[in-house]
């Protein structure tokens, strides 16, 4: 039984193209990877820190951080409540753990985060600014203060 599997994952077009039995901590994991770190607007708007995770019946659970932020938001939780289906489309789940604003201009190559969300609390902007300077690294300036709303 075992064998046969192993020949039906090298040969996709018989009848699978996954075998989770080989692979299994690369599922989770490529889960996790379809969800993009972060997803920004340019200009100044509401943003959340989300922390998204896999919980499988049979596992470890595994997470990461992800930062939404939209100027047609008008609330921290209309950004949420934009993002959650997506997530959920996976089969992750996800919970806001803060929020804030930004402040990003693609011109000059600055991005800065400030503030609080009324609702989620502060976010820990020191890891949003993380995932901020991975997604740009080519950008001048990405910093973030505790003040302001």
């Amino acid at each position: 039984m075992i064998l046969l599997l192993y020949q039906l994952c090298y040969f996709p077009l018989l009848l699978v193209s996954h075998c989770w039995l080989c692979e299994p901590p690369r599922a989770m994991a490529s889960l996790l990877g379809k969800v993009d770190d972060v997803d920004i607007d340019s200009g100044t708007f509401k943003y959340i820190l989300i922390k998204v995770h896999h919980s499988p019946p049979e596992g470890t659970e595994t997470s990461k951080f992800i930062t939404r932020g939209y100027r047609s938001a008008s609330f921290h939780s209309d950004v949420y409540d934009q993002v959650v289906p997506g997530i959920e489309k996976l089969g992750l789940d996800c919970e806001c753990v803060g929020g804030g604003r930004i402040q990003h201009n693609p011109d000059t190559k600055t991005i800065e985060v400030y503030g609080y969300s009324q609702g989620y609390g502060k976010a820990d902007h020191s890891i949003t600014v993380g995932l901020l300077k991975a997604k740009y690294p080519d950008y001048n300036k990405i910093t973030f203060s505790n003040d302001g709303y």
